[in-house]
């Protein structure tokens, strides 16, 4: 059995995963430790805090969220107050923390830092996947993300609707200009990947132009990404392949114009600026001593 295409995968957050990744996260933030609340927090205060929405969006990272105050204080309750995926609307509250307030509050920014970028991410997907509502297009993502956040950014991306893409380069077939450069050839590249790949791993050519369009298929590509493509020419590959492989648009995307792009008919749209150009969603946290 290989593995399933891309577009079928899904992306889970195991719980030794988000240790990993908090764990650096926090190192980093902290530093000999919180010198401010050491010095005017009183040692044993305690501290209920809420984090809350400043604008809509979508809900991403919760699980991350309750990693980061446990990890300075495993008696720190976190309680989420919505579900991964759920819309988000401005003065809601995300979730609220109770516990030790010197713990609480030397989390807030790594926490905050991690739900503002997720979230984010998941708000601008969800913008385009409701973008291309009435088309078939599915909106996908790119290996454009934060370096050591990866699964994170791929993650929050489901969150808003999108499906992942490739996660690392073990995980399918994209033979790409530099590549083409390097082979013999579209032709030539296609079959020595055939030759050495399980039967259900796509193989994916980037093309520019319809005549490598009519290369690709000719190969047998199962995807074909349609690189940098003016919508008229998008439309042309649409006519040119008819159904008989997996077209893929990519390059200059964004939630402005990715409409246009699904109407030409389209699978696939993916959209590197989903991850590498994120705006963060403007969260807050607030405490109180209790």
């Amino acid at each position: 059995m290989g593995r399933l295409p891309s577009s079928r995968r899904q992306i889970t957050l195991d719980e030794r995963t988000i240790k990993r990744i908090v764990g650096q996260a926090l190192a980093e933030d902290h530093g000999a430790g919180d010198l401010t609340s050491a010095m005017v927090v009183p040692k044993g205060t305690h501290c209920h805090g809420t984090i809350i929405a400043q604008e809509d969006g979508i809900a991403a990272g919760l699980p991350v969220a309750d990693v980061v105050f446990a990890g300075l204080d495993p008696k720190v309750d976190f309680h989420a107050l919505l579900r991964e995926g759920d819309h988000i609307t401005k003065g809601q509250r995300l979730a609220e923390v109770i516990g030790s307030a010197r713990a609480i509050l030397a989390g807030e920014r790594t926490a905050l830092n991690f739900l503002q970028r997720m979230c984010g991410i998941a708000t601008a997907t969800a913008q385009c996947v409701a973008a291309v509502v009435g088309t078939k297009a599915e909106i996908t993502d790119t290996r454009k993300t934060a370096p050591g956040l990866r699964v994170l950014d791929k993650y929050a991306v489901q969150c808003g609707g999108g499906r992942p893409h490739r996660m690392h380069l073990g995980d399918g077939v994209l033979i790409k200009d530099n590549h083409l450069r390097l082979a013999e050839g579209i032709a030539q590249a296609v079959k020595a990947a055939r030759s050495q790949l399980l039967q259900d791993v796509e193989i994916e050519v980037e093309a520019e132009t319809p005549d490598q369009v009519r290369e690709a298929l000719d190969a047998g590509a199962d995807v074909i990404l349609l690189d940098n493509m003016t919508l008229p020419t998008l439309r042309e590959a649409v006519a040119l392949v008819a159904g008989r492989a997996i077209l893929e648009a990519s390059g200059g995307i964004a939630p402005e114009n990715v409409a246009e792009v699904a109407a030409t008919g389209v699978d696939r749209v993916s959209i590197g600026a989903l991850t590498h150009s994120v705006r963060a969603l403007d969260l807050s946290m607030e405490v109180e001593q209790v």
